[in-house]
């Protein structure tokens, strides 16, 4: 596994009043990719907006009392590679709280918490390219 975050995903109950905070914070929201969701290209990793409902859909858990809003992604670059990830999660005293599969998006997903109960979804989206030094770009 190349240690990396790939994206950092705030699960919201509002997403156009949020949307509107972060672009007043200077941010701006790419274009192409809006229906119920919003990414914002930082640096080398990506800041995502899921609307709360969805996130816990898509995780299969519910967000509650004590449960972080906000969970990271480890993208990859490779469907295989999903699935190592996961197990090494599995192995290090992590939970597999969605087993990978095949995503909505057309990519392959998994979850895991740590420990602690942290939340990360571990993903391979072709349409995310990650460079030689790690870092995820938002497609043109």
């Amino acid at each position: 596994m190349e240690p990396r975050i790939s994206i950092i995903t705030i699960a919201v109950e509002d997403l156009a009043r949020c949307v509107a905070f972060y672009e007043g914070m200077g941010l701006k929201r790419h274009a192409a990719i809006t229906d119920g969701v919003a990414f914002f290209q930082m640096g080398g990793a990506i800041l995502g907006l899921f609307p709360r409902k969805d996130a816990e859909e898509d995780a299969g858990i519910r967000f509650g009392e004590g449960t972080p809003r906000v969970y990271l992604a480890y993208n990859t670059r490779s469907e295989p590679e999903v699935d190592t990830v996961l197990s090494q999660a599995r192995s290090a005293g992590g939970t597999i709280v969605k087993a990978a599969g095949k995503a909505f998006w057309g990519g392959w997903y998994g979850y895991f918490a740590d420990p602690e109960g942290n939340l990360w979804e571990v993903a391979h989206n072709p349409q995310f390219p990650i460079d030689a030094d790690g870092n995820i770009r938002l497609p043109q």
